[in-house]
């Protein structure tokens, strides 16, 4: 794992090199479905406004899971109070490194583009479509910064000749521990998984589909996807032996069967002009 480029002393995150080329990806992709779809709006604002929605929603959902140990963590950070204030800011930002809940981040960011749809008189569930295979890939590419970072990488052990070591950061400096040991790479699996699915709804895209029938499609898909991965990851079964996210994601998959069953009872609301806005 590479948790750090050092140019020269200065050292730069893979974890943001990653999620930078995430949200490179993802307004590649959007500016291309606005483009079909002829909207007149600014992928870069949309994708920046989603990205950080959904960064702080992950964080969020993250430490909410313990929230004893989230108030440890923050009388930590305080700690240096008024006498030493860089080093609570060095202390939050640190913190800030590691520990991101997908389920979270999906959340905030879908809230944040159903805003977007409204205020941008695009139609917040016709946003969500636009905005579905660019969402794909981008969680996929994001996912390799987990695993250069160390903070997501760790599947079940593995004799395959990809796998990958643990990262131990209580050693100084972090190294692989134990050092023998491999387990599955699941960031690498689900960026595969992401880069197909994002190519399925793009052509899935060119269709005149009611609206919200696509995004109904990937909250389904990538559910499916997050549930079955979550089989080789290194999580704790908590709810009849499934995981945190594995119940998340059994939700994401009832939301988007629920969508998909909206979408083709509501089919007169399909927009039948490419740059006319849905009303929903």
């Amino acid at each position: 794992m590479y948790p750090y480029l050092h140019l020269g002393s200065f050292p730069l995150g893979t974890f943001g090199i990653f999620m930078w080329l995430a949200a490179v990806a993802a307004t590649f992709l959007l500016h291309r479905a606005f483009m079909r779809g002829q909207v007149s709006a600014d992928a870069v604002v949309v994708v920046a406004t989603a990205m950080i929605a959904g960064v702080l929603g992950a964080k969020l959902w993250h430490e909410l899971q313990d929230p004893f140990q989230f108030g440890r963590q923050m009388r930590f950070i305080a700690e240096p109070g008024w006498k030493h204030p860089l080093d609570v800011l060095g202390n939050l930002l640190q913190w800030f490194r590691a520990g991101f809940a997908w389920f979270g981040g999906l959340l905030f960011g879908v809230v944040a583009l159903l805003w977007q749809g409204r205020s941008l008189k695009v139609g917040a569930l016709r946003m969500l479509d636009l905005a579905a295979p660019a969402a794909a890939v981008g969680y996929g590419v994001g996912r390799i910064g987990c695993l250069t970072s160390g903070d997501g990488d760790y599947g079940v052990n593995t004799t395959h000749p990809w796998g990958v070591h643990m990262r131990d950061d209580a050693l100084d400096p972090p190294q692989p521990n134990p050092p023998g040991l491999l387990v599955e790479p699941t960031p690498v699996y689900e960026l595969l998984f992401a880069l197909a699915l994002g190519y399925y709804l793009w052509v899935r895209g060119k269709k005149r589909l009611s609206t919200g029938q696509l995004t109904g499609e990937y909250l389904v898909l990538s559910g499916v996807g997050r549930f079955l991965i979550e089989f080789i990851r290194r999580n704790p079964r908590l709810y009849f032996g499934m995981s945190n996210a594995q119940v998340a994601a059994l939700l994401t998959i009832a939301v988007g069967g629920i969508l998909i069953g909206y979408a083709q009872t509501h089919r007169d609301r399909t927009y039948t002009e490419p740059g006319a806005a849905a009303a929903i």
